[in-house]
């Protein structure tokens, strides 16, 4: 039995859910992006008990299938763009990616996202590919060639250009910004 559950992205959502199952004694396979694999059919009030421990972390056991579909699309792409890492640079095509890991046409993805959502999967795309290249500029281990090519920009300008239009900042002052606040804020120790 799959069971879905929201936000469940993080070492630590997948953690969380785990010690519950333990602690209602459900026997699980796999725990990856918001699906658990239950081994065992579990009763009613296994479900409500187990929807309860999870809303008091923050997490949700979802029923719907467009909220389960819609939730497995954002889980793959926050996995792809903040957790690729171990892979090397993003060198792939999201919407082949997409479908190919969720296993359906990537139009009817992209159509049903939309009409939950409001926005459209490159909008939610853009928007973590941005969040990643702040990290990233904080981190201060990269310049911007280096995150650029990491997560697939054809060039720092492209970056650049989405970055500002996005924030309103350019790649450069954010950073500038962000070590004005923090030489600022020691001053203040």
């Amino acid at each position: 039995m799959k069971l879905y559950i929201k936000y469940m992205v993080s070492i630590r959502c997948k953690m969380v859910v785990k010690s519950e199952l333990d602690r209602l004694g459900l026997h699980y396979g796999i725990v990856e992006l918001g699906e658990v694999d239950i081994k065992e059919d579990i009763s009613d009030e296994q479900r409500d008990l187990l929807r309860l421990a999870l809303l008091r972390s923050g997490l949700e056991l979802m029923d719907d299938k467009k909220a389960i579909l819609i939730e497995k699309i954002k889980n793959v792409i926050v996995e792809m763009i903040h957790y690729h890492d171990e892979v090397g640079p993003l060198k792939v095509n999201f919407s082949d990616y997409l479908s190919e890991k969720l296993q359906h046409d990537y139009t009817y993805l992209a159509t049903l996202f939309s009409e939950v959502t409001g926005i459209t999967i490159e909008h939610y795309i853009i928007s973590h590919k941005i969040e990643r290249v702040k990290e990233l500029l904080l981190y201060d281990e990269l310049n911007l060639t280096e995150i650029a090519y990491k997560l697939n920009y054809s060039s720092v300008a492209h970056l650049s250009n989405q970055f500002k239009k996005v924030t309103g900042l350019t790649p450069t002052y954010f950073k500038q910004l962000k070590q004005y606040k923090r030489r600022i804020s020691l001053e203040n120790l």
